[in-house]
């Protein structure tokens, strides 16, 4: 069995128990418990690129003043590049600020770049440029210590020495629960740092013997605060110059530590006093280390004459000297020379104590030694030698050391990078551990004659993982030589800029206006090419490496290049075995692999015939399968062909050793099965959610950030884009290896039935593994799409719609940084916190004592991500993750990538294809695909949970909640013919199910209703089985086609079974909306006259009439009331007459209202609505006379605005009134005829307008004329001398003769109003009501006291009752014998008498009295003769 899951190097002990007690052991899928758990394969690394590739980092700029430096002269030294590393004490612990969090330098020249990283938050203000004026930074020269508040820089110069003090980042933070994705980093206020203050800042004195062109240095911080700075003499001693601890005021002084063992202390004024000893100059120390114990340092010191020296600060004497040429085994003519490439590293292990690793450089080799120091009792040193280990490398960069590793960078003699790992301890063979370098991208591109030289390098130039943003934007500037370029620029921005750089520089060198498409091509290619060969350069100047950094707590690798950073993962075994060069695969420990010797033989055997047909590949067969698997074309049959081309350009008998190799192995399909079962991903492992809530929140938090960052992001999709690449080659090696054994057959040792078992079971197994990892390997490099916010949050609407916006897959959306890719984007947003929750979810430790180990760490969450991005895994989180970041042309290049060979979620693929083509505008596409997703309804986990409830309640089949879910999607798209395409497929879904049937009726009549299609509409709502749906829908028919002004529709609809509720809807909503801006009476009245039923049109018209009367007070109102009410009759006069009648409406607001609040009294009750109203039946006569009662409103309203107001709810009554205050006296009279009203009320107006014109001005003349030309005199007079009053007299003269009444009441009402405010009677309506009741007018003379009148009058009547002018009283026949009897008014006569007789002292009164006694007494003289003679006739 294979041993998959170890990792090298194996930690220390005090960090591998405390690591490993906080993950849960889990199955990895991929293992599949084909490895075995004992032995430990010491597994090769990988190299992983963690350059930036959006805008270069920005660096702030700072300039440290050199004072008292001196300007550097020609020729003097120049120092190389170097760089380094820091890592917080902590950093290793899971629930510290500084976990995972460790800053790097590069100094180059003058200028000190300092950087702090974290894999958990993305820090801000990271990054600073420190330049020192006239002084350059010594290679080595930064060391950073840590306090419990601050973070220490020491810098060495070749003049100055210097101490930067900044926070410690447990102190930068208020609380210990930090939860945003973003924090500040300790180099934030450096800028707040004074650099030129003395106590922190030091000239290197002019000391005699310190040695001015040592590269060598080093610096540490006390127990007390001090800064103490070691530098190399030139007589093999040691210089350590103290600056005080920054808060404490004190002396700057140097010690120079001697081999004599006597020290001179400098105190002030830097004049050296110390007594030189005869050590020559090939004591001088090369590398300098310090360790420091308690209030002691010491000082290791790797000095020239090849020992190794040790330095006692406290005591100030060398404690120990060893000669490290008796541990080189040929070491003659390494005495003769001085050491110049000698290195010393220290490591410190609590439990194992200190370690010393020595590198002795010699001639076309090297060695590394690697010592503990041990003591004595009598505090004596010693050295005991653990190994000793060789190399044939020359170069050696740098190497750091561990408690049982060594790790080395070199460069080889074609300068190329190398690095490499040994435990020094247990590796007996001396055989070192393979890193794999990133390599440099393509030095040349080929171009097929199909594709386009610009988009073929675009493609390799910004395809991620190869180009760093750093060497194009430099390569812009050389090729854009004297143009001024913004270089702050985003990934996209800048390709931008280099496609218009190169097409400007390519139109720039073209000579001729003319020339054929393939000179265009050649040209085009050559300036691509030289723009390439650019980038290259600059990318492999940046790549160049400057040291490793290594984290003994985390046992974390980086190495730091001159442009970027990288980090080592370990590979996987079957990859480690793959990409073994083969010297090392041939030393490989065949027990480690496999518990059975034989089977990890096969394995051995299997690999290197993978790797004969990998290299024997040509280019164009590499692309074959590419494109075979990218075009969706059989991966077999592209194995196949590439055979059959091996076979037949076979070069150096390739095929020959593979096939020999063949017969090596003892069960070949044992062993491809083996190989393919490490690869596999497809096994089902749940992965919880979220995390465990019983943790507390702090803890919750704090993990949720755990690898949060762009940088920890990018480290594990990076690390799992080379796994997919090597395994697809692994994978395409294989398959073709299948296609040779098929080929053989029974030549190669298969045995009965297993040629069967290799063509149908591990050739089809092959092909989906081959495919997947072609497909993970894709999303792992494209890139994902920058996304607008309104995008984001119409996404967001549609994602709510479906319930799945609290998915964990869907985070608060943001918008996409480009160049992410897509798999970045889905570990960054979905994958990581459940990854990260998984693994913490059942501690079996105190998590807070946890400490993590990065490479077992970087290994499970890569495995774990491995397969959340499966193809074939149960869950779909990657494709929700796209989804719901609004990636849709990815997710649709994927989904189509994946569905013709992958049968996993099918219906979820075809859901979120779905989703695609909905925001594509492809909208039949669209359904398509949901209808195919719905027969996986119940399936699949993603569709499950689409249907689920908020509430939990499932109130139908899942299929139906689907639909349901679907069709609310549409809706909210905006798609309604979809809908109704949609919904009437599920109909068939539905089956018996009533409310099934419901929803989806109502759903395809709100659909049809919103596109117009009324008659469809119409058809789905009499199909609706829910009387109060179908209800609803016939409301919202109604209004829709009203507020549409599609009434002929609305009425001609037949209503079967509906009449009923469709007029009770129009007559709630006609006595609900305002009158004037809806027409639902109109409508009803159509309605009902498109029925023929009469009565009730006429009902509506005459019940919309009152209402405009009552509740619309405008002319308009007033027009169309008697509209209504003509309308009403001509429906009365269309019935036979005994049915010419309908029912009073009831008066105010007493209908019901849907809706309307209760009335309440004045104590705050509902009123009780009015019962046992009686019924008022109104015949055709009634309508008319409202008719009529109507016009004359608006003849009122028309003459006078103000009117309008009052009219329309005015009685008959009411109307005479406000028609004789406007002087509309015709009409008036017209009114109380229609409706059978006395005239006295015109008459006493008209007499009124008469007396107010008898005494008004010439105003009121002038007005007079308007409301007199609206009554119809009998005659015009135009004469000059006739003014608006005389019209007047005339016009109430007119009406006392045309409208006679019995007792002339109207005369009498005339004459009684004009005495009433003392106005004169005209002669002519005074002789005019003589002819009618001469004794009423005496009775209105006496009620006024007008008795001179009276007397007159009486006296005029006794003649005329006597026969002088008897014509002018009426009196037809006046008094004789033979005449009808005459009369007298006798009381009113008595009473004008007493009235003159009450004042004797009048003497006009009693001549008034005598008078009409005189002329009774002649009366009655001729009363009497009369009267005898009448009785003499009848005697005779």
């Amino acid at each position: 069995m294979l041993h998959l899951l170890t990792y090298a190097p194996a930690p220390p002990p005090e960090v591998t128990t405390t690591a490993q007690s906080c993950l849960r052991p889990v199955g990895l899928r991929g293992c599949g418990g084909k490895m075995a758990a004992a032995g430990a394969i010491e597994r090769s690394f990988l190299e992983i690129s963690g350059a930036e590739r959006e805008r270069p980092r920005h660096f702030r700029e700072f300039t440290v003043c050199g004072v008292g430096t001196v300007p550097a002269v020609a020729g003097a030294v120049k120092y190389s590049e170097s760089a380094g590393g820091f890592y917080y004490v902590e950093s290793g612990k899971l629930f510290s600020v500084t976990r995972n969090r460790f800053i790097h330098w590069k100094t180059s020249g003058d200028t000190l770049e300092l950087v702090e990283e974290s894999l958990d938050i993305n820090l801000l203000n990271n990054a600073v440029h420190l330049k020192f004026q006239n002084c350059s930074v010594l290679p080595g020269g930064v060391h950073v210590s840590e306090t419990q508040n601050h973070v220490i820089i020491l810098i060495v110069t070749n003049q100055t020495v210097h101490r930067l003090l900044l926070p410690h980042p447990s102190r930068m933070y208020r609380s210990e629960l930090v939860t945003d994705s973003q924090m500040q980093s300790i180099f934030t206020d450096i800028g707040k740092v004074d650099f030129r203050d003395p106590c922190n800042h030091q000239l290197i004195p002019s000391v005699p013997g310190l040695f001015s062109n040592s590269t060598a240095s080093a610096a540490w911080l006390s127990s007390d605060g001090e800064a103490l700075f070691a530098l190399p003499s030139a007589s093999g001693g040691i210089f350590v110059l103290k600056l005080p601890p920054h808060d404490i005021p004190g002396m700057t002084s140097v010690v120079e530590l001697k081999q004599s063992s006597v020290m001179q202390r400098l105190l002030i004024g830097w004049m050296p006093t110390a007594i030189r000893g005869d050590q020559g100059p090939s004591d001088r120390p090369i590398s300098l280390a310090v360790h420091c114990v308690e209030h002691n340092a010491f000082i290791f010191a790797l000095c020239q004459d090849h020992k190794l020296r040790m330095w006692s600060f406290q005591d100030q004497m060398c404690l120990m000297v060893a000669d490290m040429l008796e541990y080189v085994p040929v070491n003659k003519d390494l005495r003769l020379i001085a050491g110049t490439g000698h290195k010393l590293r220290l490591a410190y292990s609590p439990s194992l104590g200190l370690y010393l690793g020595v590198y002795m450089h010699a001639p076309k080799h090297g060695q590394f030694c690697v010592f503990q120091l041990v003591t004595t009792e009598n505090n004596r040193y010693s050295l005991d030698h653990i190994s000793s280990l060789f190399t044939s490398q020359e170069t050696l960069i740098d190497f750091a050391l561990t408690s049982t590793d060594i790790w080395a960078l070199w460069h080889d003699a074609e300068n190329q990078t190398v690095v490499k790992y040994i435990n020094f301890e247990h590796n007996i063979a001396g055989q070192w551990n393979q890193v794999f370098m990133q390599p440099l991208p393509e030095e040349e591109i080929i171009i097929r004659d199909d594709q386009d030289p610009r988009e073929v390098y675009l493609q390799n130039l910004f395809t991620p993982g190869r180009f760093i943003n750093a060497a194009l934007c430099k390569a812009l500037q050389i090729f854009c030589r004297g143009t001024e370029r913004d270089l702050d620029l985003s990934w996209t921005e800048l390709k931008k800029e280099v496609t218009l750089a190169v097409e400007n520089e390519l139109q720039g060198n073209v000579t001729e206006y003319e020339f054929s498409q393939e000179e265009f091509r050649s040209l085009q290619q050559e300036f691509w090419c030289k723009f390439y060969a650019c980038c290259l350069q600059y990318q492999e100047a940046l790549s160049r490496p400057l040291a490793l950094h290594l984290n003994p707590h985390t046992n974390m690798m980086c190495l730091l290049k001159k442009g970027y950073l990288s980090f080592l993962v370990p590979s996987s075994l079957v990859d480690h075995l793959y990409l073994l060069p083969d010297e090392s695969l041939v030393t490989e420990d065949e027990t480690a692999i496999a518990d059975d010797v034989d089977v990890a033989r096969d394995v051995i055997c299997l690999i290197k015939c993978l790797r004969l047909i990998g290299e024997s590949l040509t280019m164009d067969m590499s692309i074959m399968m590419e494109m075979n698997c990218y075009n969706l074309q059989s991966p077999e049959k592209a194995a196949e062909q590439i055979l059959e081309d091996l076979i037949t350009i076979d070069e150096g008998n390739v095929m020959e050793d593979i096939c020999s190799k063949l017969q090596e192995i003892r069960n070949p399909v044992h062993a491809i099965g083996l190989i393919i079962r490490e690869m596999d991903y497809e096994t089902e492992v749940e992965m919880e959610k979220g995390f465990d809530p019983a943790q507390p929140l702090n803890i919750r938090i704090n993990l949720s950030q755990l690898y949060g960052s762009g940088t920890a992001g990018h480290i594990v999709c990076r690390g799992v884009c080379k796994i997919a690449s090597t395994r697809f080659l692994i994978c395409r090696d294989l398959l073709i290896l299948q296609q040779l054994l098929m080929r053989l057959g029974d030549t190669v040792m298969l045995g009965a039935g297993q040629l069967f078992q290799a063509q149908q079971d591990l050739l089809h197994r092959t092909a989906p593994l081959l495919l997947s990892y072609h497909l993970i390997k894709w999303g792992s490099q494209c890139l994902a799409t920058d996304v607008p916010v309104d995008t984001l949050e119409s996404n967001l609407q549609h994602l709510s719609v479906l319930e799945l916006t609290d998915s964990s897959t869907l985070m608060a959306n943001k918008l996409v940084s480009s160049p992410q890719t897509i798999v970045e984007l889905f570990f960054q947003e979905v994958a990581r916190k459940h990854i990260i929750s998984h693994l913490f979810s059942q501690p079996k430790a105190s998590l807070t004592q946890s400490e993590m180990n990065w490479p077992e760490m970087v290994t499970t969450i890569t495995n774990y991500f491995l397969q959340l991005l499966w193809p074939s895994s149960p869950g779909c989180l990657f494709l929700e993750c796209l989804m719901g970041n609004c990636q849709y042309v990815q997710l649709q290049d994927y989904i189509q990538l994946l569905h013709p060979w992958c049968q996993v979620n099918v219906g979820s693929c075809r859901f979120m294809l779905g989703r695609c083509y909905l925001v594509t505008g492809e909208g039949q596409k669209a359904l398509e695909c949901f209808c195919q997703a719905a027969s996986e309804v119940g399936k699949e986990e993603f569709l499950d949970r689409l249907i689920r409830s908020e509430d939990g309640e499932i109130v139908s089949t899942p299929r139906m909640q689907y639909y349901d879910k679907v069709l609310r999607l549409l809706d909210v798209v905006g798609l309604p013919e979809l809908v109704i395409q949609l919904a009437t497929s599920a109909m068939t879904e539905a089956g018996d199910d009533w409310k099934s049937q419901a929803t989806l009726r109502t759903c395809i009549f709100k659909h049809h209703l919103d596109l117009g299609h009324n008659s469809q509409a119409y058809e789905a709502l009499t199909q609706i089985p829910d009387s109060s749906r179908q209800l609803d829908c016939l409301r919202q028919l109604v209004v829709v086609l009203c507020e549409r002004s599609q009434l002929q529709d609305l009425v001609e609809f037949p209503y079967v079974n509906l009449h009923n509720e469709v007029v009770g809807i129009i007559e709630s909503r006609a006595r609900a909306v305002d009158l004037m801006t809806h027409n639902y009476y109109e409508l009803l009245y159509a309605f009902h006259i498109y029925r023929h039923n009469y009565r009730k049109a006429g009902t509506v018209m005459f019940e919309y009439g009152m209402r405009l009367g009552r509740e619309v007070r405008t002319l308009r109102g007033l027009e169309k009331q008697g509209n209504c009410y003509l309308a009403a009759i001509n429906c009365l006069r269309l019935i036979r007459p005994e049915y010419a009648w309908i029912v009073q409406p009831a008066s105010g607001a007493v209908y019901d209202r849907p809706g309307a609040s209760p009335k309440r009294n004045h104590d705050g009750e509902c009123t009780a609505a009015p019962t046992n109203r009686q019924i008022e039946i109104l015949e055709l006569a009634d309508l008319e006379r409202e008719c009529s009662l109507a016009r004359i409103r608006l003849t009122l309203a028309q003459h006078d605005p103000s009117a309008v107001a009052v009219a329309g709810s005015s009685s008959a009554e009411e109307m005479v009134t406000l028609l004789v205050q406007a002087g509309l006296f015709d009409t008036a009279i017209s009114l109380c005829q229609t409706f059978k009203l006395s005239l006295t009320p015109v008459f006493e107006g008209l007499a009124f307008k008469c007396i107010k014109l008898q005494f008004g001005g010439e105003t009121a003349q002038a007005e007079a004329w308007a409301w007199l030309a609206t009554n119809q005199l009998s005659s015009v007079i135009t004469t000059k001398d006739s003014s608006a009053t005389d019209e007047a007299w005339r016009l109430l003269s007119t009406y006392l003769e045309r409208y006679k009444v019995q007792n002339n009441l109207y005369h009498y009402c005339v004459i009684n109003k004009l005495l009433s405010h003392g106005v004169p009677l005209p002669n002519w309506l005074i002789n005019s009501y003589k002819k009618v009741d001469a004794a009423e007018l005496l009775r209105l003379y006496l009620n006024y006291d007008l008795l001179e009148e009276a007397v007159d009058l009486v006296s005029e009547y006794v003649d005329a009752v006597l026969g002088k002018g008897h014509q002018y009283f009426g009196i037809e026949f006046p008094l004789s014998a033979t005449a009808p009897m005459v009369w007298l008014p006798y009381s009113s006569i008595d009473q004008l008498l007493h009235a003159l007789g009450e004042n004797s002292a009048n003497t006009h009164n009693i001549a008034l009295s005598q008078k009409i006694l005189d002329k009774l007494e002649d009366y009655q003289q001729k009363v009497d003769k009369a009267t005898r003679d009448l009785i003499f006739r009848r005697h005779l």
